[in-house]
């Protein structure tokens, strides 16, 4: 693989748009090369080019950012066959490298083809920050200390997303893991690089049971995971399992399942006559809405509901329904709604139960590694299987390109053993050093990427075992980051 340049790509589509605007000129060395001639497209665009005064979010070094997103490399991926498994019959790829670079590559050959996106990116908590790009800012430039410090994140974080994004399907959408280091900065860049209608939900993920030494002001239990789309208006509906609360409210059952009676009358301001009418009741009264009440359906909606047995009426003397006299009837309403398979809309703040602690994440880990622990603060494998269960569906693909561990890849396999699906999954990780004084190195592994890699197939080896006929797919193909020239 081989990224091509993006500015020739962005100068190509411009033309297809606005041709006038685009002109052959020279470039600094004195080629001849097409380029955009901004008065033209100036005058094209009209009322539409802003002033110099607009809001915006922006950084020291955001437009080195921008222009480093858009270049092209002159690496290219090395296919290791022999640290790879079943290289043959597998689709996922796990690839060594520094993910800006990757993420350009991959441009080549999955434009326009992940569904789920799933990162883990460096909280900036002052130790994880190993990404070599060059956004070092003079002190000259910028004397806040604190600027910097967030300023070199946000470039980091920003030329990656704008890769990213280009590599989700229309229906795509990303979820990013982030705690209140850089939360809000993340939620600015995300803005613009999805844009702000795209924003789909911030989840809330219990972390932590608030163990260990006690802080002095509060202890952090929680962290976020952001989810945008690529195109909002083409997602599907979410799903996802309800909680313990909800699922016992599900207290009563008929000849078609488990249900709850949900109220069929409830309070909201519209006016809208279409859910103001009159319904006649068992004993033959007749009801309508109290005022700030309407119901739930329109007419034909409730007349086929009727007609299906999902209507439930009962006795009450203090409802929200009137009589034809304007006096308190004498029933309520309710409508059916069955259990099913369990499923509906997720919540912003995801039920424990639903959801591992860091803990699990890393016992899990460990337990995998014969008791050594080779990796501190894992994220849980069902943390990441939630999501991908979300939105993925048969023969789609998941990226990590902040792999770590390689939870995403113990997620996948889980998730099509679970569901019976053939999920594939792109990892990509920086090779880098583990501390000399670590369990991990004193085990043998030199670099993050290796316990990645033996992870999976340590994971693959415990699955294969536990579900042993079915056709999953246990395999990856290994690729390493290397300059154009075989150095890497």
């Amino acid at each position: 693989m081989e990224s091509a340049n993006k500015y020739d790509t962005n100068v190509r589509k411009m033309e297809e748009l606005f041709p006038a605007c685009v002109k052959e000129g020279r470039d600094a060395n004195g080629n001849i090369i097409k380029g955009i001639d901004f008065s033209i497209l100036k005058q094209l665009l009209g009322e539409a080019v802003l002033d110099d005064e607009k809001y915006e979010f922006t950084w020291v070094g955001k437009n080195k950012a921008f222009h480093e997103a858009h270049e092209s490399t002159g690496k290219i991926l090395r296919p290791v066959v022999e640290e790879s498994s079943q290289w043959d019959t597998t689709d996922n790829l796990y690839i060594e490298g520094d993910n800006l670079d990757v993420l350009k590559l991959l441009q080549e050959s999955y434009i326009n083809a992940i569904k789920v996106i799933y990162i883990d990116p460096p909280y900036n908590t002052g130790n994880d920050f190993v990404y070599p790009d060059d956004f070092k800012i003079k002190e000259s430039e910028y004397a806040d200390t604190n600027g910097r410090y967030h300023s070199g994140w946000c470039s980091m974080i920003y030329s990656r997303l704008l890769l990213a994004r280009n590599l989700l399907k229309a229906d795509g959408v990303i979820f990013i893991s982030i705690d209140d280091n850089e939360q809000e900065n993340l939620k600015k860049i995300c803005d613009e690089v999805f844009g702000e209608k795209n924003f789909v939900n911030c989840f809330i993920w219990n972390c932590s049971t608030a163990g260990g030494i006690r802080p002095k002001f509060a202890s952090r239990t929680h962290e976020y995971i952001y989810c945008y789309a690529k195109d909002k208006n083409k997602l599907a509906e979410f799903s996802a399992p309800l909680s313990e609360d909800a699922v016992r409210m599900y207290n009563r059952k008929d000849e078609k399942g488990v249900y709850r009676d949900k109220d069929f009358v409830f309070k909201n301001k519209s006016t809208n006559p279409n859910q103001k009418y009159e319904i006649l009741c068992p004993d033959g009264e007749k009801v309508h809405p109290k005022e700030g009440y309407i119901y739930r359906f329109v007419r034909e909606r409730f007349d086929k509901a009727l007609k299906e047995g999902l209507v439930t009426f009962k006795k009450t003397t203090a409802g929200p329904l009137l009589n034809s006299d304007g006096e308190q009837a004498h029933w309520n309403i309710y409508i059916k709604k069955y259990l099913g398979d369990a499923m509906g809309a997720p919540s912003t703040l995801i039920p424990k139960e639903s959801m591992s602690i860091y803990n699990a994440g890393t016992k899990c880990v460990q337990d995998l590694f014969d008791g050594v622990r080779v990796f501190e603060n894992v994220k849980p494998v069902n943390m990441i299987q939630y999501f991908i269960n979300m939105v993925a569906e048969d023969g789609d693909i998941v990226l990590d390109f902040f792999s770590g561990s390689a939870t995403t890849a113990q997620a996948v396999m889980q998730t099509n053993i679970d569901k019976n699906l053939n999920l594939k999954y792109i990892l990509v990780q920086i090779p880098e050093q583990c501390d000399e004084k670590s369990e991990a190195y004193r085990a043998g592994y030199a670099t993050i990427c290796e316990i990645g890699k033996e992870r999976i197939r340590r994971a693959a080896a415990k699955l294969r075992k536990e579900h042993k006929g079915e056709n999953i797919d246990f395999g990856f193909k290994v690729f390493k980051l290397e300059d154009g020239n075989g150095e890497e």
